[in-house]
């Protein structure tokens, strides 16, 4: 109930709310290394339950929620799964479900979608960039990226998105603001490109 209120007014200005949700994925890892993956998928549930209702009055497309591992260089081998989670993260109520697809360690989960239908109203917003990396991605890698998913789960149902923020943690900017520039100027150029393809 703490946020409920703020989040109500950011929707009443207009705005299209993002809630980040580490909870659900870097977690599993960190506060609930503990449990099994059952207990921890137990322990989401009751997160996306709580994050249900301090959205209940915020309309389902002017939310999104970003499913987090960490956003952190390191080797990233604890991660759960995408597929183990993804159920879980479907079934919350924002429209928009962000999340890292394109460090190494993600970058192949693009074929849960294969398996999984997105429902109804859901829109994904994979990461085309690595936020970890100085490494620019190439506009050809980008679009490439966004048409593994417009192929599975439509066109009009992926935005490109960047795998986390980056500036997470302070004090500890992996990727020059210069650099970072550049990979946002890349990733709307692959857009534009996919986007010739799809459109």
């Amino acid at each position: 109930d703490a946020m409920k209120h703020e989040y109500e007014a950011v929707a009443r200005a207009g705005f299209v709310l993002q809630v980040d949700c580490p909870d659900l994925a870097m977690g599993r890892h960190i506060q609930f290394a503990s449990l099994g993956l059952d207990e921890f998928r137990t322990m989401a549930r009751l997160h996306v339950e709580a994050l249900d209702h301090a959205l209940s009055n915020v309309p389902p497309d002017q939310a999104r929620m970003h499913l987090c591992w960490g956003n952190y260089e390191g080797p990233h081998h604890h991660d759960v799964p995408l597929a183990d989670i993804i159920d879980i993260v479907l079934g919350a109520r924002p429209s928009g479900i962000s999340f890292e697809a394109a460090n190494p360690r993600h970058a192949h989960e693009w074929r849960v979608f294969e398996r999984v239908k997105l429902p109804a109203g859901k829109v994904i917003i994979p990461g085309v960039l690595d936020s970890t990396t100085n490494f620019i991605e190439h506009p050809e890698l980008v679009a490439e990226r966004i048409g593994r998913y417009a192929r599975l789960v439509g066109r009009e149902n992926v935005i490109a998105g960047t795998d986390c923020g980056f500036g997470t943690w302070v004090g500890q900017a992996a990727v020059d603001p210069d650099i970072v520039w550049a990979k946002l100027a890349s990733m709307a150029a692959g857009a534009r490109l996919a986007s010739r393809e799809f459109w």
